[in-house]
């Protein structure tokens, strides 16, 4: 990269980019699992735990046949690097597609008449799926602390 232009490059160490990645992958997660709460409360409670259920369950075949490929395919590159790393190398840009499509299906999802009880059992599936996930980043992180 030109040298003028290098001064604008949002390079961070590593660690920290692994750090930032977990706590993203967490705050979103959060943020999806507290959508399902909301809609959940509004139904009675063996309805709800019904759904919870289901949607935990979810969020473990989530976790465990797409994101623990996606995390692992996150982290790689960004372990391999040396030196600094650009903030928004968390991710290959290919995935900021998909998330921006994700959004919008949420969106779509959450503005639909499907019933919000429901529609929890998806929001939690995701949102836990991202939860489960940002362990990995943290676990990875922690050892790049021990190790310098």
């Amino acid at each position: 990269m030109n040298n003028r232009l290098r001064k604008f490059d949002p390079a961070v160490d590593k660690k920290f980019l692994i750090a930032l990645s977990g706590i993203i992958w967490s705050v979103v997660g959060i943020i999806l699992c507290s959508f399902a709460v909301q809609w959940l409360s509004h139904t009675t409670l063996q309805k709800a735990v019904l759904l919870a259920i289901t949607g935990i369950a979810l969020a473990f075949m989530i976790y465990r046949f797409g994101f623990l490929k996606v995390v692992d395919k996150n982290i790689e590159p960004i372990h391999t690097k040396q030196g600094k790393v650009c903030i928004f190398g968390f991710q290959p840009w290919k995935s900021y597609i998909i998330i921006v499509i994700m959004i919008a299906l949420g969106r779509t999802l959450r503005l639909s008449p499907l019933p919000k009880p429901y529609l929890a059992i998806i929001y939690i599936g995701f949102g836990g799926a991202m939860l489960l996930s940002s362990l990995i980043y943290y676990r990875f992180f922690l050892r790049l602390m021990s190790n310098s």
